[in-house]
């Protein structure tokens, strides 16, 4: 039994829960051995209206850990299904329970979700349970997604739960408070186009409409304007991913969110090396989700997603799948656009000229032939430091940059103001891959926090160029190894 706790600041509503049952199981989390505190997101709570010193206290650790549960809360498992590496398959929430929607004092909605909190009517044999390091994993990279200016779900709290998990070895158990604008997603709407009825898809449309794109409600196709917002939401969001150089892992349609939020920081990565083809999932053997796949399959995505709302677009069939298709068209250019005019901020270009893209693909030819570091390319051009080895003592590349150069000066801005969008638009530092493990293997290993939250603190703002964040935009050593992340752990 999970017992209620009083904590003030928590203002729940529970929406989701007024949905039709089809959509969810009411499902307490499962309570652990010995909670404790591993990390607190001070400033995340503050913006949700909450008070650091009592989500320190005992009954502030025992509602992270599901052991209690705030005054209101209504917790659920959501039911979802989702096209996993193409595949089709009945999903839902195995390991997460969502406990509630907290309303800021802004007025905001957000949900409050508990992942690894126990098995589910959703867990598929499963023990229902995670990790610490996969979880502390997703802190510190849906942090830094945030302060990079991705839309990110975002991680509230991580306590270890005393209790050991069994996954290859034994591994310590925890549970992290994972906060997001909702856990729509593509699967969702899959999951009721497949086992609901017309109305319960109408339902559930009518409830993400009302949620995220109330604007559209009075539309004379709100459906069909609700998709072409996602379509837009996802091409922005697919574009921010190109430009910082993240690689998502697993982006099958239940992690495609109707929000346009990054969600679940499983096999994800940051690319050192400019590659296209780069993979870091385990799983991904034949790099459906590599960085240069991932637009293209967001697309596909998209698509699954209209095949869904098909119902709500007309009557008739053939008439509802082209609407669906004249929709879907304009995603690539939408992509598109967004990716290019990224790319010409982080080359400080402020006008928009034809040949342009013919510039940027240049450098990206440039980059990925000689193996050079996506992130400190663009860094040392912002600090117009580039060393004179590797690609930057390239005769090629110095033909480049005089064109670079003469394309800036075209341009009425002044170069002063050119290298201030530039460094606006490229990160000094990135979650590296290396520093990820050794902040993860410090804390998990030896308990030692100091490395992770001095990470932490450098990733809070990427865009400072202080001398502080220099030793951390190192890359790593090389090695003969390719890094690899895992999904599911």
């Amino acid at each position: 039994m999970n017992k209620k706790t009083n904590l003030t600041g928590w203002n729940f509503d529970n929406s989701y829960s007024r949905l039709p049952d089809l959509f969810y199981s009411n499902v307490n989390p499962s309570p652990v051995e010995s909670p404790q505190l591993s990390i607190l997101n001070s400033s995340l709570a503050e913006n949700l209206g909450l008070i650091q010193e009592e989500l320190q206290s005992e009954d502030g650790v025992a509602m992270f850990a599901g052991n209690k549960l705030p005054g209101g809360a209504s917790p659920l498992a959501q039911a979802y299904a989702g096209h996993q590496f193409g595949h089709f398959t009945m999903l839902g929430d195995g390991r997460a329970v969502l406990i509630g929607e907290q309303i800021t004092p802004q007025g905001e909605r957000f949900d409050i979700q508990l992942k690894g909190s126990g098995r589910t009517p959703y867990s598929r044999g499963g023990d229902g349970r995670a990790a610490l390091g996969p979880m502390l994993r997703e802190y510190i990279i849906s942090e830094a997604m945030y302060a990079l200016g991705v839309p990110t779900t975002r991680s509230l709290a991580v306590v270890t739960t005393g209790e050991s998990i069994v996954r290859e070895t034994n591994l310590p158990g925890a549970i992290l408070t994972r906060v997001a604008a909702s856990h729509l997603r593509v699967g969702t709407f899959q999951y009721a186009a497949r086992w609901g009825t017309t109305e319960d898809l109408k339902t559930l449309a009518d409830y993400a409409v009302n949620r995220h794109f109330p604007e559209v409600q009075e539309d004379a196709q709100p459906y069909l304007a609700m998709y072409r917002q996602v379509i837009k939401r996802q091409a922005d969001l697919m574009a921010k991913w190109q430009l910082v150089g993240f690689i998502h892992g697993v982006m099958n349609t239940d992690n495609i969110t109707v929000s346009g939020e990054t969600i679940d920081y499983g096999p994800c990565a940051f690319m050192d090396t400019y590659d296209p083809a780069t993979v870091f999932s385990s799983i991904d053997r034949q790099g459906r989700y590599a960085y240069g796949n991932q637009p293209d399959i967001d697309g596909w995505n998209l698509a699954r997603f209209a095949e869904a709302l098909l119902p709500l677009f007309h009557d008739d069939q053939e008439e509802a799948v082209q609407i669906a298709q004249e929709a879907l068209a304009e995603f690539p250019k939408l992509y598109h656009d967004n990716w290019l005019n990224g790319m010409c901020a982080k080359l400080g270009i402020f006008d928009k000229e034809k040949e342009d893209i013919s510039l940027v693909e240049e450098l990206l030819a440039l980059m990925k032939k000689h193996a050079a570091d996506f992130t400190n390319t663009f860094r040392a051009l912002t600090l117009d430091n580039s060393v004179e080895d590797g690609m930057f003592a390239t005769q090629e590349f110095k033909e480049w940059k005089a064109k670079w150069q003469e394309r800036l000066s075209r341009q009425k801005e002044s170069k002063s103001s050119a290298a201030e969008l530039m460094k606006k638009n490229n990160p000094a530092v990135i979650p590296r891959n290396h520093r990820v493990e050794e902040a993860l293997e410090a804390a998990v290993d030896h308990g030692d926090y100091t490395v992770m939250h001095k990470f932490l603190d450098i990733l809070s703002n990427p865009f400072a160029y202080t001398e502080e964040q220099e030793e951390y935009a190192k890359p790593p050593a090389p090695s003969n190894l390719p890094y690899r992340t895992y999904c599911g752990t």
